[in-house]
């Protein structure tokens, strides 16, 4: 595999910070409806500091693997339907081009972009793009046998649900124009059908020093283990504004799950489960002239709070700090 060059950790802080200019531009979203309409929506960024920038992307193109799994896997398969069927592992979502995502309200799904558009197009298979929210079916059809107590446990199975409309920032969507930015490779999907499931919310990614624990989580449906929901927990090792970088197992299938951790309620004394990232993938990065690779999700900073607060709202009267 030749693998291209791509400005490291330490680089990053000397690129300059990004203009307001681009900043709007790269905010700016495409939504595209299940009629396959486009419109293009401009943003204007207000009361915003901007500060110099880390971001991996600017130079040099991104390589993703199929997987990734370092050393002795670490990974959890959750079998048990106490868990399987209960939060936080029932907010996983599966979809049909082969991603996982999060469920963040009753009608929308966090994700990967790339998991629907790759920088250029919508991939096949997004134009009837569904996502598919895991349930247990019972032996016997679901139906309980007659005199029994219990119900025997069969296997998993996915209720789909076709997508009403797709939100992909402008910073990923060029449209060939200019690299890819790996800072915006997410994507936010509206559901045709809401469900009842309690669902995670957004929260704004902390630095390393504050995470709670240093441990980030997530669960996807990685492809080495059909159908099934896996689980993993690991220390983030490097960041940079956009970027967490970190060794968390992984296989192909789990890009766009939702990264979370505990953080704690503003003006409350209670602490709660809350997503600060999108797991995107295996890159390498040039660290002091050596390639280095890690597994890296794109944060979720107040800006980016705030765009995917007013797709799921419509406005911005919601959209609090998390």
């Amino acid at each position: 595999m030749v693998l291209s060059r791509v400005c490291g950790i330490e680089c990053q802080k000397e690129l300059p910070a990004p203009s307001l200019s681009d900043l709007e531009d790269s905010l700016s979203y495409e939504t595209v409806f299940e009629n396959g309409t486009r419109t293009l929506t401009r943003v204007k960024v207000q009361d915003v500091v901007l500060e110099p920038t880390q971001n991996i992307s600017r130079k040099g193109a991104s390589v993703r693997r199929k997987r990734q799994v370092y050393g002795t896997d670490s990974r959890f398969s959750i079998l048990d339907k106490k868990f399987l069927t209960n939060f936080p592992f029932n907010t996983a979502v599966k979809l049909s081009t082969g991603c996982s995502g999060i469920l963040i309200s009753p009608s929308h799904v966090l994700t990967a972009a790339h998991c629907v558009h790759d920088g250029k197009d919508y991939i096949k298979g997004s134009k009837k793009l569904r996502v598919g929210l895991l349930k247990m079916r019972n032996k016997g059809g679901g139906k309980k046998r007659r005199g029994s107590k219990r119900v025997a446990e069969g296997r998993p199975s996915f209720q789909w649900t076709r997508v009403k409309n797709t939100h992909i920032p402008k910073g990923w969507a060029r449209g060939g124009k200019g690299d890819v930015a790996l800072d915006y490779d997410y994507a936010l999907l509206e559901l045709k059908r809401a469900h009842k499931k309690k669902y995670m919310e957004l929260g704004i990614s902390p630095t390393i020093k504050k995470l709670p624990g240093g441990m980030i989580h997530f669960s996807g449906f990685d492809h080495d283990r059909a159908d099934q929901l896996v689980y993993r927990f690991c220390s983030v090792s490097d960041e940079s504004n956009d970027l967490l970088y970190q060794y968390c197992d992984a296989e192909s299938g789990s890009t766009g799950s939702g990264v979370y951790l505990r953080l704690k309620e503003p003006d409350k004394k209670n602490w709660k489960r809350k997503i600060i990232a999108v797991y995107s993938g295996h890159q390498w990065v040039d660290v002091h002239g050596v390639q280095k690779d890690y597994n890296v999700a794109v944060r979720i900073t107040p800006l980016k709070y705030a765009q995917i607060c007013l797709w799921i709202h419509g406005d911005n009267a919601n959209c609090t700090y998390g």
